[in-house]
């Protein structure tokens, strides 16, 4: 027996039934019908470092392989000499007004192109020819971070699991039928890498190669070496009458076994950032071996047991029900009736619900249906347990592609079977790097992250190299996209998207926010602060006195978006972006407030952050009534843009707010209409987070029907967003970013948090979910939150903080508002008119 989440241990103590919410009654399965034919078709599995892809084929199976430091290249430099006389001809453009000049000039201020995320290989299992076959399933299923394929040829049902092991660093496979001496294919490890296989008289394949030593079509003149990989792929029988052969030296064949384990173990040479593949010390070899010595010496019963309990730790924090009112019914307490009859609590504790018995066949079956179908029928049915599914999926996805210890979540998790994947599977720290993460400290999963955190500290060490060469600058900088080695410099080519400073400052706020999610003060003082610290230090030298009243940055852009100068060119660099402007807000106010927690308030920095901030320039209001994107009222040629960068302020960022700046938070929405909702997967997320913190709950949910749309592999239209079969979303081609973006935005139309203010159920869209309930989401302060509600109201909310800290804070529901004292250790009861009705210990 699991011991239970804490969240659902506070809801049970609270009478909560948890029937709804059983695994049985409500599967969290992605359905396959058939065979993947694409990559999106396959399913992903991944323990943060260790990644495949499962297709799921009958005649032969592919498991796509990666490795999250198999990268191209090595350590760059990423500073240029040359840049201080370019970024002085462009400062003087701009004062001048010359902004297609400035752009223009602005090529000059551009870097080197960054490194490519490379594919592992594959595991190919073939199991013969003319296969006929009956009742084929394939399916992810999110409760046990497993892939399970079953199919049945005559009388023989074949099956086989897959995970991939976070405790023990292994990706497992069990293959079984369920009658002795059935179970005969061949297998190999295949890779695109330039490599070496043997095998072994232990039933091993070894695979050994190396990454190219720069990027593809590089042409460099000295080769120089790249990353070395080493795949180990052990082969566990079960069955008197087995029989293993070598074929080729390459390929191992099997026949008349009861069952097989395969485990595959995988390790590298990276050694960090900063040392040269041809100079690292690690050995992927002797690393494989050690790795799957352990796993070795494992049942593969013992091997999933520990798989499911590190897993489960994670994604059981968090459950999730959306009911509509007309397939279902509120399910009574009899709990409460019995065991606290006249208690105080015992008339709210029927606030959990489960399925209607008239219906529960129908609706289980809409559980287990291809996915695939769930999506095309969505527009008609709007069924919100796929919307249930694909928030936990992104859930999924994090913990299985960023643990401590891994590498960060690049443009595609850990996902890829390209040599040369869509923008080189990079991160890319304009929006995308930061979306990968905003699930993380809402949906409870805030380990998930020291990756990005490590990562941040790696690229502090290089962007302060870039910041004093190429800028003349202190602190720390970082531009557009990074790789594995923490590249700094502007990217390659057009300034519109390259010539863009604020990639560090922007991911400097995620340091702050896991402070005020967490109040882990040693986090602040040791890892948060001194980032912090060096990140605004680059931003005051980087600001500079403007001809008006204003500090200003200069150059300057707007994400990947032009504008119409005055003489009716096109142009992209100009001064003080309202972007800009914001994330430097959000850094300064984050400094100044960490050291006021730490009394470090009377540094150099902190007084310069205090001295500059009443001088940067506001927020500013176009002609139109939408929020400028630029420092001046330019003619926008893309009214249609897929960033809404300069509404950063809103959300993630929080300069604007409904009470605090409505007038903004009107020209916000004339923005979003004038944008338009149509965009890629990630720009949909966004924009459904930030009509959530407008409280326009309609127009939330409209992204989320604008998000579940089906995207044919065959026939993408870039920029379109949706689903694909296997539920990744799709730029298209396909980026994870929205996935991640999906999850955090639904938390954010449940739960908002400030540092001192709490909203329940800001954005519900209560026609279309009436019923529900969250439990375990995470607001500010350290604080844990259990929602439902019923017939589109908050019926009660429990809260309650295991930080070490009491905090005071406002708790609003609609036009309610109540002060709430909470006392770390103590569970708080609010019923609908916010009242609270019981205190409790954790």
């Amino acid at each position: 027996m699991r011991r239970p989440a804490e969240a659902e241990s506070v809801a049970a103590a609270a009478g909560w039934p948890a029937a709804a919410g059983d695994e049985e009654a409500r599967p969290l399965k992605v359905v396959f019908a058939s065979p993947a034919r694409y990559f999106t078709d396959a399913a992903p599995i991944g323990n943060g470092r260790l990644g495949a892809m499962v297709w799921g084929g009958l005649e032969s199976e592919r498991l796509q392989l990666n490795h999250d430091t198999l990268w191209t290249g090595g350590p760059g430099n990423y500073t240029n000499p040359k840049a201080p006389a370019v970024l002085s001809k462009v400062r003087s453009l701009v004062d001048n007004g010359k902004y297609p000049e400035a752009t223009a000039s602005a090529y000059d201020l551009s870097g080197d192109k960054t490194q490519v995320y490379q594919p592992l290989g594959d595991i190919d299992l073939i199991f013969g020819k003319h296969i006929k076959y009956t009742n084929y399933k394939r399916e992810l299923d999110l409760h046990t971070a497993t892939v399970n394929v079953t199919y049945t040829v005559g009388d023989i049902v074949y099956s086989r699991e897959h995970f991939s092991s976070n405790p023990h660093q292994v990706i497992a496979t069990k293959i079984s039928a369920n009658k002795p001496g059935n179970v005969s294919f061949s297998v190999s490890l295949t890779t695109p890498l330039d490599h070496k296989i043997r095998i072994t008289d232990a039933n091993e394949i070894i695979m050994e190669g190396s990454c190219p030593g720069e990027r593809p079509h590089n042409n460099a003149s000295d080769h120089p070496i790249g990353i070395k990989f080493c795949a180990i792929l052990y082969l566990q029988t079960n069955g008197a009458n087995s029989r293993v052969e070598v074929l080729k030296d390459k390929m191992l064949k099997l026949d008349g076994a009861d069952s097989v384990v395969l485990l595959l173990a995988a390790a590298t040479s990276f050694e960090g950032p900063f040392v040269k593949p041809s100079e690292s010390k690690l050995d992927p070899m002797v690393s494989a071996f050690t790795i799957l010595s352990v796993a070795r010496s494992l049942s593969y019963s013992q091997l999933k047991a520990y798989h499911m309990d590190d897993y489960q730790s994670l994604f059981q924090r968090v459950s999730l029900q959306l009911l509509q009112g007309s397939n279902y019914q509120l399910g009574e307490n009899r709990l409460g009736q019995s065991a606290e009859a006249g208690s105080q609590d015992a008339t709210v504790s029927d606030c959990a619900f489960r399925i209607a018995d008239c219906t529960r066949s129908a609706v289980v079956n809409d559980f287990v249906k291809p996915t695939v179908d769930r999506i095309v029928s969505f527009k008609d049915n709007e069924d919100p347990s796929l919307v249930e599914l694909l928030f936990q999926f992104g859930r999924y996805l994090l913990i299985s592609c960023s643990r401590p210890g891994t590498q960060i979540s690049n443009l595609q998790g850990i996902w890829s079977n390209d040599p040369s994947p869509p923008w080189d599977a990079a991160p890319h720290p304009n929006i995308n790097l930061q979306m990968n993460y905003w699930p993380a400290l809402s949906c409870n999963l805030s380990e998930c992250q020291e990756p990005l955190f490590d990562f941040i500290g790696s690229l502090s060490v290089n962007g302060s190299k870039t910041a004093k060469v190429n800028y003349e600058a202190g602190g720390w900088v970082s531009h557009q996209v990074t790789d594995l080695w923490a590249k700094t410099s502007p990217d390659a080519d057009d300034p519109v998207w390259a010539l863009w400073p604020m990639g560090g400052p922007w991911l400097a706020t995620h340091l702050w926010e896991h402070y005020i999610f967490t109040l882990d003060k040693q986090f602040l003082e040791k890892t948060a602060y001194p980032l912090l610290e060096g990140s605004a230090s680059f931003l005051l030298d980087w600001l500079i006195e403007g001809h008006g009243e204003y500090l200003e940055t200069n150059p300057s852009t707007s994400p990947e978006h032009y504008f119409i100068a005055p003489d009716g060119k096109k142009a992209c660099v100009s001064y003080s972006t309202t972007m800009d402007m914001s994330i430097i807000r959000e850094v300064f106010s984050a400094v100044v407030l960490s050291a006021d927690i730490l009394g470090k308030s009377d540094t150099n920095v902190v007084q310069r952050i205090k001295k500059a901030l009443p001088n940067l320039p506001p927020v500013k209001v176009a002609r139109d009534g939408t929020i400028m994107e630029w420092a001046q009222d330019f003619q926008d040629p893309e009214v249609h843009h897929r960033h809404v960068s300069h509404l950063f302020g809103l959300y993630p960022g929080h300069t604007m707010s409904l009470e605090q700046t409505p007038d903004l938070c009107k020209a916000v929405a004339n923005s979003l209409y004038k944008r338009g909702d149509e965009g890629p997967g990630w720009s949909t997320s966004w924009k459904m987070a930030l009509w959530a913190h407008l409280h326009n709950s309609d127009h939330a949910y409209k992204m989320i029907l604008q998000l579940i749309t089906l995207v044919d592999p065959k026939h993408e239209v870039s920029g379109e967003g949706g689903l694909y079969s296997n539920l990744f979303t799709a730029h298209p081609p396909f980026q994870i970013d929205a996935n991640f973006g999906f999850p955090a935005a639904l938390s954010e139309m449940l739960v908002q948090s400030t540092w001192t203010d709490l909203y329940l159920l800001p954005a519900l869209p209560r026609n279309k979910w009436p019923h529900g309930c969250v439990k375990g989401l995470k607001a500010r302060g350290g604080v844990t939150v259990n929602i439902s509600w019923k017939e589109g109201s908050l019926h009660e909310a429990l809260l309650w903080s295991s930080s070490g800290q009491d905090s005071i804070a406002r708790l609003h529901y609609e036009n309610q508002t109540a002060t709430m004292s909470l006392s770390s250790g103590q569970v708080y009861r609010f019923s609908r008119d916010l009242k609270c009705l019981k205190t409790w210990p954790l």
